[in-house]
């Protein structure tokens, strides 16, 4: 009966465990709605506004000196990795820590590695960890807007053009669907010049006022931070999808070990009665042989 207690223990709170893992799945299908539809609205208007303005720097034929495209020797590197402030999301945040450690150890190394963590996880790994670290906007998830992103951007940008950092990098996960998000390491400093043929075939004759120079003056600064906050909108999309997933498997799993509990918890009993009746006859039998 002990053996019978125990299992039932275990039903019980394997089923608890279930209510609150199917809960945690439909909250971030909820969430993940939203952070979709943002993402999604998104894309269109960054890319457009890269696009128009590699046009119209390609056009200047040197005639705007872009700070934020300046290439020098790399010496310090600002490594900026985002994860998000909760677990049980799968993998979501070990393979982001994994990429930027790969690329410490690998890309940048012998260099002077700083790290700008978002998101709880990054800043608790690394702060264990003996690197420099800028730990100002790790909290930027508790009220995710365009404002508070464009704070640490700033950051980055003015960091690079006062000499601070050589190069900084992304380390995101970019959102595919709710199943997929893919680990990108993405440099944002120096800004990489694209000359694809896709462009070029749709290059606009631009009329520029006041100038061009002045033109590209505003759209750079404007295009960085933009790109910046997309890779937090890509983030923050591919965590609802990981702990959707992660939640729904969770689920899947709890209802296999239900049914192996309850098969064990039926098996048990079974046995139980069958030990009492057998004690019962046997008890009989005792009483008839005298």
């Amino acid at each position: 009966m002990a053996n019978l207690k125990e299992v039932k223990e275990r039903i019980t709170s394997v089923v608890s465990t279930q209510q609150i893992t199917k809960a945690m799945k439909m909250v971030s299908a909820a969430k993940l709605r939203r952070a979709q539809d943002k993402i999604v609205q998104m894309r269109p208007y960054s890319q457009k506004l890269t696009q128009i303005l590699n046009n119209v720097s390609a056009a200047s034929e040197g005639a705007a000196d872009i700070v934020f495209a300046e290439k020098r020797e790399v010496q310090n590197v600002l490594i900026i990795p985002v994860t998000s402030d909760k677990g049980l999301c799968g993998a979501f945040n070990s393979n982001i820590i994994k990429a930027v450690n790969l690329a410490v150890t690998t890309h940048f190394a012998g260099k002077n590695v700083t790290i700008l963590p978002i998101g709880k996880k990054a800043f608790e790994a690394f702060k264990k960890r003996d690197f420099k670290m800028v730990s100002d906007y790790y909290q930027l998830f508790l009220d995710l807007n365009f404002d508070n992103a464009r704070s640490a951007a700033e950051y980055a940008m003015n960091s690079f053009v006062a000499g601070e950092y050589d190069q900084v990098a992304l380390v995101f996960n970019e959102f595919k669907n709710v199943a997929t998000q893919e680990v990108k390491v993405e440099q944002f400093l120096p800004m990489a010049k694209e000359d694809s043929k896709e462009e070029k075939t749709t290059e606009t004759d631009y009329i520029l006022e006041p100038s061009r120079a002045y033109i590209i003056e505003e759209l750079v600064p404007t295009s960085l931070k933009i790109q910046f906050y997309k890779a937090i909108l890509e983030s923050n999309a591919s965590e609802h999808g990981a702990r959707m997933t992660a939640m729904d498997k969770a689920t899947e799993n709890a209802g296999e070990l239900l049914k192996e509990l309850r098969l064990m918890y039926n098996r048990t009993r079974q046995a139980a009665i069958t030990n009492e009746i057998l004690e019962i006859v046997s008890g009989a039998n005792a009483l008839e042989g005298k």
